[in-house]
């Protein structure tokens, strides 16, 4: 019953196509006719283990023993080291030579122990010479390498990279430490023969974390069935580790044992005793023993060293370079296989003297019989097969490794465990080394892991150059940010502080930890930025930022607190101007405003009660509240189509007056004076000439419960109106208050600046219609102007006054557009980028035509600049009309664009409004344009002021006979 499930176990592993014998393959089709429903338990036979497996399916598995090998001791032999880019692995090969059968595939397992390229350790027993070999598969062999690199993510950084293969190395190192606690012997096995000596570094790292790590794995298998001697130093005995090196090219030995340099070049000197590649291998011995003697990883007393090496045995070994015909050398292990098979025919022997025979058979090394030389005189080499059984031999005979030197060596320990005992401590091992699993041994699995940071002074050693050079260059990245900082900063300086400081950081900076320490130093700047050190970022309506430090404003009610944490204060940005009030008689200085309310309507309202407030005037509507708690209206309402171009403009108005009569209407507005449509604008002339435009509802009822949280413009919804009016319009006096030859009485004007421009237009009541349209038109001679008099086209300021006209039909009103400064210095302008001077009596002759037919700029450069070399402007503020006393109606329609398109197009809360006659009316302008996605900030010094204006149609005349247009 054993052998039936050992023989289930064979069939049932993964590699097992290669390894099933006859016998076996007869037993399974006769076990197949009885169609069991599931296979038996696996179970483990050592006798019977045919394929290699996984170390840590090995341990789990039920072990099944012969009751003649049960006390036997097992000698455990650990491969490890790397592999050269080539199909088969060199490790695997060693396997099939030493056990003389085809355990390994010649050209590699497709195993998947480890598909993410980690490390893994096979095992296979050869019961015929009671060893257990351990192989070690790690990122070091070409397999794994490969399916490393494939698992890596595309786009990895250059620090995640060094990551990942830091934690294969460390993985890998964990389970050398594993092999170095369970075997007898290791070997390493290296594709060159050349001596790697990044290997002393790894075993002085080994050593080191072996010793951190003793006190667990003491208690990990302090309940083994092992001595007390294992039970201390967690280990069978110190492991001699041998060394197998490939060669490579650089030498080349003939089949006779001699090559190239067999002779030191003289045909007739005698021949040297021994062959290149073994004095190849004496060199290496040579040159590893001082390098372990004087890095101190080999003492005198070997109890104490990570490993051990044989004082009068040979431990290294050159393996010669393949055959140029790989067929003929498959061929000839093929041939010298069933040679040695025939020879092991006949009388069965006793399983516990096969490897005596084995031992005693014709595969006796040549190395116990020195006295045998080859015809030349030279020594014969040994196979690698007699190179390492020498060693295997005294532990199998339980003779021990004596390796201690000095004067007084010390006799290091040493066990001969039988299978079942190496598995129970194995097992234990496994669970706090490798598996990492949740039982009792978790808390010791997690503290062995947690050890591993020893390795990292010894192995990662670019990340620690990294890590000392980034850490000398954080200081230095410090220093640069903090360097020419004022005590509270924005966030535009923060940044570029910190890109000043990430550039000396690059300077200096190098390595994997170039990344982690970057982050730092962002931290770091902004941790210092801050504590104490931010600065508000609120601008005001001018674009000047606030000069507190970051706070919080005061609720209603509430008052400033400075020693609060984050302090409550209200915006400054100590930002002062001179502004005048509504009327423009009385100036004042003001506080940078932060809010729309405080630029457009509290400072003036606190100027209207010491100066304009018992001034007659005309207010605009605002919103009514109906309810308690009125909200502001929600930016998700439909917003109104946009302007079309000016081209498309200019076009509609060019028709328009195109299909305007004289006969038409009794009215002569300004623009049609001048040849423009009375519509300036596509959006708010939708309607044709002559037609009147109806209101909407929504217009005629402004909402009740919503008002508008900003200022009304073309981009807003329909029926909405805001709280306050960001505009006025007072009536300083009568017509007469004005006086064209002394102009403005006001403070803060120019010298010549404060005269406004005259404006004449022609009145006609229907008595003079009558006549008129009695005159001949034919152009007769009755058509001719009197002698002495102008022509009707020479009139020119009255457009167009007629023939027979008398002056009495002209009414002159006065315009004037004022600009004002941040100083308070005020100047009226005659017309774009030109400025109203009047050096003697009588006022300016310049009409006010080109203010009205043209587009006016929102911001002129101040005639009165000071010292500097930033341009310094003037804003308009102000609009004077001076309405005569007749039957004339005044319209007015002011509409600003304050910057470039897309921006919308400002206006009062009522878009037209009729001024009364007689009367010195003043149209305050609003100080600063917010719309619902932010202020509207004047130009800066590369920005055309062209784009900031006033849209012409501002004033348009009727008379009052006839319908407004």
């Amino acid at each position: 019953m054993l052998f039936v499930r050992t023989c289930f176990y064979t069939v049932y592993a993964p590699d097992i196509n290669l390894q099933i014998n006859v016998s076996t393959r007869t037993l399974f089709f006769a076990l197949r006719e009885t169609r069991l429903s599931k296979p038996p338990p696996i179970c483990f036979c050592p006798a019977e283990m045919a394929v290699p497996m996984n170390i840590g399916a090995l341990l789990q598995s039920e072990i099944i023993e012969d009751t003649v090998d049960k006390d036997e001791g097992v000698c455990v032999l650990g491969i490890f080291g790397k592999s050269a880019m080539q199909p088969g692995s060199t490790k695997d090969s060693l396997i099939n030579t030493f056990s003389d059968k085809h355990v390994f595939s010649l050209f590699g397992s497709d195993d998947t122990d480890s598909p993410g390229g980690g490390t893994s350790i096979q095992a296979y027993y050869n019961q015929e010479n009671r060893v257990l070999y351990l192989v070690l598969t790690s990122v070091f062999d070409n397999r794994q390498l490969i399916r490393a690199c494939e698992s890596l993510t595309a786009g990895l950084g250059h620090a995640e990279a060094h990551e990942f293969w830091k934690a294969a190395e460390k993985d890998h190192c964990l389970q050398l430490l594993y092999l170095f606690s369970l075997c007898h012997v290791l070997l390493l096995v290296h594709p060159t023969c050349s001596f790697d000596v990044t290997y002393d570094r790894m075993f002085r790292a080994l050593d080191a974390l072996r010793q951190k790590a003793l006190p667990l794995l003491r208690a990990a298998i302090k309940d083994s069935p092992v001595s007390k001697e294992w039970k201390l130093n967690c280990r069978p005995c110190p492991p001699r580790l041998l060394f197998v090196f490939q060669m490579n090219g650089a030498l080349r030995v003939g089949s006779s044992g001699t090559g190239g340099n067999g002779t030191d070049g003289s045909g007739g000197d005698k021949p040297k005793k021994h062959s290149p590649r073994r004095r190849l291998q004496h060199a290496l011995e040579d040159q590893i023993y001082r390098i372990f003697r004087k890095s101190r990883v080999l003492t005198n007393q070997s109890s104490n060293c990570l490993f051990t090496v044989p004082a009068n045995q040979a431990f290294v070994y050159v393996v010669p370079g393949p055959d140029e015909d790989p067929i003929g050398s498959l061929l000839g292990h093929l041939r010298s296989n069933c040679v040695l098979r025939e020879s092991e025919g006949g009388t069965p022997v006793p399983r516990q003297r096969r490897y005596q025979q084995m031992r005693y058979s014709n595969r006796q090394p040549s190395f116990n019989v020195e006295s045998s030389l080859s015809s030349g005189g030279q020594l014969v080499d040994c196979t690698l097969k007699e190179f390492l059984w020498q060693h295997v031999e005294l532990v199998l005979t339980k003779k021990g490794f004596d390796d201690s030197v000095g004067r007084n060596p010390q006799p290091s320990h040493f066990e001969l465990p039988t299978y079942s005992k190496w598995v129970h401590v194995a097992y234990r091992l496994y669970q706090v080394m490798i598996e990492n699993s949740e039982d009792d041994t978790a808390e010791i699995s997690l503290k062995v892991q947690g050890q591993l940071k020893v390795l990292e002074g010894f192995l990662d050693a670019d990340a620690k150059f990294s890590e000392n050079r980034c850490q000398k260059a954080l200081p230095l990245a410090h220093s640069a940010y903090q360097s020419n900082l004022p005590h509270n900063y924005t966030t535009t300086v923060h940044k570029n502080q910190l890109a000043q400081a990430l550039r000396v950081y690059s300077q200096h900076a190098r390595g994997v930890a170039f990344q982690r320490y970057a982050l730092q130093l962002h931290e770091d700047c902004y941790k210092f930025w801050s504590n104490g050190h931010q600065l508000c970022e609120e601008r005001s309506l001018t674009d000047q930022h606030c000069v507190h430090k970051f706070h919080l404003l005061p609720k209603q009610g509430e008052k400033p607190e400075m020693d609060h944490n984050p302090p409550v204060l209200y915006h400054n940005s100590r930002g002062r101007s001179t502004s005048s009030c509504n009327c423009g008689r009385k100036q004042s200085p003001r506080e940078d405003p932060f809010d729309i309310q405080a630029a457009n309507y509290d400072f003036y309202q606190v100027l209207e009660e010491k100066c304009c407030g018992k001034l007659d005037r005309i207010n605009f509507p605002v919103f009514q509240a109906s309810t308690p708690d009125p909200a502001p209206a929600s930016d998700e309402v439909p917003r109104p189509g946009e302007v079309p171009p000016s081209g498309e403009a200019d076009r509609l108005k060019e028709k328009e007056t195109s299909t305007h009569t004289p006969g038409d209407s009794t009215s002569l507005s300004l623009a049609l004076s001048l040849g423009h449509s009375t519509d300036s604008l596509g959006t708010y002339g939708d309607g044709a000439e002559g037609q009147e435009k109806r209101p909407s509802l929504v217009d005629r009822q402004p909402s009740t419960v919503e008002y508008l949280p900003g200022m009304l413009h073309s981009g807003c919804p329909k029926g909405l109106l805001p709280k306050f009016s960001s505009w006025s319009l007072v009536k300083l006096g009568p017509a007469k208050a004005y006086n064209s030859l002394t102009g403005l009485e006001q403070p803060g004007f120019l010298p010549g600046s404060a005269f406004l421009l005259p404006w004449d237009v022609v009145i006609r009541s229907r008595s003079e219609e009558d006549v008129g349209s009695l005159e001949p038109l034919d152009g007769g001679p009755a058509s001719w102007p009197a002698p002495n008099k102008a022509s009707a086209g020479k009139r020119g300021i009255a457009g167009g006054i007629g023939r027979g006209r008398r002056r009495d039909d002209v009414a002159r009103a006065f315009v004037g557009f004022e600009y004002e400064d941040s100083r308070g210095r005020r100047f009226l302008s005659s017309g774009p980028d030109k400025v109203v001077k009047v050096l003697g009596q009588g006022g300016p002759k310049e009409p006010a035509t080109r203010c009205l037919n043209s587009d006016m700029p929102l911001y002129i450069h101040s005639p009165a600049q000071g010292r500097g070399i930033k341009p310094h402007y003037a804003q308009l503020a102000r609009l004077f009309v001076v309405v005569p006393d007749a039957p004339l109606e005044i319209v007015l329609n002011p509409q600003v664009q304050p910057g470039p398109p897309p921006c919308p197009i400002f206006h009062p809360e009522q878009p037209e409004v009729v001024l009364p006659p007689d009367g010195l009316w003043v149209l305050r302008f609003p100080y600063a344009y917010v719309t619902d996605r932010g202020p509207c900030y004047p130009p800066k010094e590369n920005q055309p002021l062209a784009n900031f204006r006033v849209l012409r149609g501002v004033l348009r005349a009727n008379t009052t006979s006839s319908t407004p247009q």
